[in-house]
């Protein structure tokens, strides 16, 4: 009787790390990752050798002098005194806005432009694909210039809401579209507002959370609650009672003409809303084909079942496509918000303040610290860069299907 053992492992010697199968993969990896750790030693080298050379050093002193110049939208206190860092922080405050507001309705156009190419009728159906093509195939610069121009050239200046029926040519009496922009009533905040606004939020989670355990209950008993009357309700009611409970805390600050421009309200600037609208609408013509891919990636069986079922249309759109399309659309979604955050940087063109017109631009020409401003660019582009990748990685694995 013999018994099968495994055979001994041979002794551990240098000319395994190249003649081993299991080895040379890990030899030739190590390899690359020296020859990659001492190209940039040498390059970082040869910079420092020649900065010192022309009598220069990299460093960072120059954010905390005066900047010396004013950015025309901000989102905190800023003026012409402070510091090149806070002009920095300014520009990428500015960039997170549009960046965020674009990536929203991007996503909104995109969705809808994306079902509406699957339409029966056929004019709208056609109409959706005339727009992902024009959009799709022209430079978003040449979409930013056209929007900037028609705001600038179409709507009226403030000086033409002159007159008794200056308010009567506000929209709602609160709102005036100008060429300078769009004004707008601004809150004022006053003791006890920030109960009224933990109360919409905590609305917004019902909301969600009522919402989710409707699916879920449909999902496992068949049962269909109903979802908008609800969610409308918890939306407003508990935010207005609140607003009324605790005596009115929230008011509006109604812009008002005063000697060539508005004065008071919120006022979101035309190079905000071109460079806002321009980005949404180019990158929702990609978003649509991504979306339109999505929902033909399921099967048409899938469709028919739930049609068999009674399921309305939009039930069988949001139901039961929409939900297992996720798998196929999240992934290029992620690319379209990277090239959102990315492409915001053309908003020198228009005068649009971001991180690249205030720390890449204005600061650069003044400092000559081109290394330094630049460097300062990359790590935040990157920094934003794998934060999306890395949130909405996180929502793909959530979404995406899992075998059993």
């Amino acid at each position: 009787m013999t018994t099968m053992t495994d055979p001994p492992r041979a002794a551990f010697r240098p000319s395994m790390l190249l003649n081993d199968t299991r080895y040379r993969s890990y030899t030739f990896q190590a390899i690359a990752l020296l020859l990659l750790i001492a190209a940039f030693a040498y390059l970082g080298n040869n910079l420092f050798s020649n900065l010192a050379a022309a009598g220069l050093n990299i460093g960072y002193g120059f954010l905390g002098s005066s900047a010396g110049y004013d950015i025309n939208q901000t989102l905190i206190d800023y003026n012409s005194q402070s510091t090149h860092a806070r002009a920095a922080i300014v520009g990428i405050l500015n960039t997170l806005l549009v960046a965020f507001l674009a990536c929203v309705t991007a996503t909104i156009f995109g969705v809808l432009a994306g079902v509406l190419r699957l339409s029966k009728n056929w004019l709208v159906r056609k109409l959706m694909a005339f727009y992902v093509e024009i959009f799709r195939n022209i430079p978003v610069l040449i979409w930013i210039i056209i929007i900037f121009t028609i705001m600038t050239a179409v709507m009226p200046a403030p000086r033409d809401f002159r007159g008794d029926d200056a308010a009567a040519s506000m929209v709602l009496g609160s709102i005036a579209f100008t060429n300078r922009g769009i004004y707008l009533p601004a809150p004022i905040w006053g003791p006890g507002s920030m109960v009224v606004v933990a109360t919409f939020l905590a609305s917004l989670v019902g909301i969600f959370a009522y919402r989710r355990y409707a699916t879920n209950l449909l999902y496992s008993t068949g049962k269909l609650l109903p979802t908008f009357l609800p969610s409308l309700a918890l939306f407003f009611i508990p935010s207005i009672l609140m607003y009324f409970i605790m005596g009115k805390p929230i008011s509006l600050d109604i812009p008002v003409l005063g000697g060539f421009n508005f004065s008071g309200g919120l006022n979101l600037g035309g190079p905000l809303i071109a460079l806002w609208f321009a980005l949404s609408i180019y990158t929702g013509a990609f978003i649509a084909e991504n979306v339109r891919a999505g929902i033909q990636a399921v099967s048409k069986g899938q469709t028919e079942a739930a049609s068999a079922l009674g399921l309305r249309p939009g039930r069988v759109m949001s139901l039961v496509v929409l939900p297992q399309a996720l798998r196929v659309i999240i992934p290029p979604l992620i690319s379209q918000y990277l090239n959102i955050t990315k492409n915001s940087s053309l908003a020198i063109a228009v005068g649009y303040a971001d991180i690249t017109a205030t720390l890449g631009g204005i600061t650069l020409n003044q400092t000559g610290r081109a290394i330094e401003c630049v460097l300062l660019l990359m790590l935040f582009y990157l920094t934003i860069s794998l934060s999306i990748s890395g949130i909405m990685n996180v929502y793909n694995n959530a979404v995406k299907l899992k075998e059993r």
